[in-house]
């Protein structure tokens, strides 16, 4: 089913949805940033309000048209509602008599709507879906949340400078694995949302909600927004296979010049929509009578992470830049199926020292290119360790 909303129709969505019983969760403006957060009505997405995002720097600033999908990601994603980042996973109380009890925690019952997931996001709950309940271990808390979430997509038409969804074949339309999606579009004729159904509850919200049939001209506005921001992506990665780039690149030597930028603080991992490593830690209160066992965000970046008997495997900062980046775009793929980037921008927007993941990307492709042609001279001269002939 296809229609076109207006103010009103976007408006009526929040309060079906919310009518459900669902909690419905989309972008806000809040300390200067647009957040994910609980909306109570439409009136809460951010209206009027860009962004302007580069390399270590993501600025707010309003616009005039009042449209409101028109932002770049920001500093977080849904998997903070799908995988939090502290979850209870059991507690335990010891008794007067000495006996033990045991109490598994069970997930968040909450049935989620999630309103204005981009392309890129979409690609990246789907990611996550496979790892954490594609395979043998199942992640309990977050298959509870994900089950019944209606995903509600926006189509991107304003992509940032930092965006490169295109190179990852992530966006910006929305293919797949959404309820309902929305194109925005603000011309002459007005402001309205040309929206699609995704599946069998999408299409029962959409006709239950106040709005007209498709007509040409928004149809034809919304798809022709949607190509002219495939054309206009802030980045973009080098154009060659990056799992074979990622392990014919382990001993270049840029991972030296990255490791002498990057702090090891781990923000490309907190702010990434498919990182999704944990660690766990146990609480006990000054008794000892009770104790709780927490999940919690990890990052390959922490100096612990890898911390076996006698110390950490990776115990440098450029063995830790090279473990996310080779793991996230070659490596995933043995583990899961796919690239672990969805383009998104997030890990060089919010990087502190601007690291930019599609810069250094195209410099271990430079440096291979190099050396595969200093290689081929080599061969072609007879090997620089071929002695001269006596003359």
């Amino acid at each position: 089913m296809t229609a076109v909303l207006d103010r009103n129709g976007l408006d009526a969505l929040v309060e079906e949805l919310t009518a459900q019983g669902r909690t419905v969760v989309g972008p806000t403006v809040r300390d200067g940033a647009v957040v994910l957060a609980e909306l109570a009505s439409a009136d809460q997405l951010p209206w009027g309000w860009r962004t302007r995002v580069e390399a270590g720097r993501y600025r707010l600033v309003p616009r005039d048209n009042g449209a409101v999908f028109a932002h770049t990601a920001g500093p977080q994603s849904w998997k903070a509602f799908l995988h939090p980042q502290r979850e209870k996973l059991w507690s335990a109380d010891r008794g007067p008599d000495g006996s033990l009890s045991i109490v598994e925690e069970r997930a968040d019952p909450a049935s989620y709507a999630f309103l204005g997931v981009r392309p890129c996001d979409l690609r990246a709950i789907a990611v996550q879906d496979r790892v954490l309940t594609g395979g043998r271990f199942e992640n309990s808390g977050y298959a509870a949340r994900r089950t019944g979430a209606f995903l509600i997509a926006a189509e991107c038409t304003e992509p940032g400078a930092t965006c490169f969804c295109v190179s990852m074949d992530s966006g910006p339309a929305a293919d797949t694995g959404f309820d309902l999606a929305l194109t925005e579009v603000v011309d002459d004729a007005g402001h309205r949302f040309f929206a699609r159904a995704g599946s069998a509850a999408g299409t029962k919200v959409l006709s239950g909600l106040p709005h007209r049939p498709p007509d040409p001209g928004t149809e034809a506005a919304a798809h022709d927004a949607v190509e002219a921001a495939r054309d206009r992506m802030g980045r973009a990665m080098p154009p060659v296979s990056l799992r074979d780039l990622m392990g014919e690149s382990l001993e270049a030597s840029r991972w030296d010049d990255v490791a002498a930028r990057c702090l090891t603080c781990g923000n490309c991992t907190m702010v990434c929509p498919t990182c999704f490593c944990t660690t766990t830690e146990d609480v006990t209160d000054l008794t000892g009578d009770h104790a709780e066992r927490w999940q919690r965000w990890d990052s390959c970046f922490d100096l612990d992470f890898s911390h076996l008997h006698g110390g950490p495997v990776r115990a440098t900062p450029r063995s830790r830049y090279r473990q996310w980046l080779t793991h996230k775009l070659s490596t995933w793929y043995e583990q899961f199926g796919s690239s672990g980037c969805v383009g998104c921008g997030r890990c060089i927007t919010w990087c502190p020292v601007g690291i930019d993941i599609t810069e250094e990307a195209a410099a271990l492709h430079d440096e291979l290119a190099a050396r595969l042609r200093q290689d081929e001279q080599n061969d072609e001269g007879g090997g620089d360790d071929r002695k001269e002939p006596e003359r």
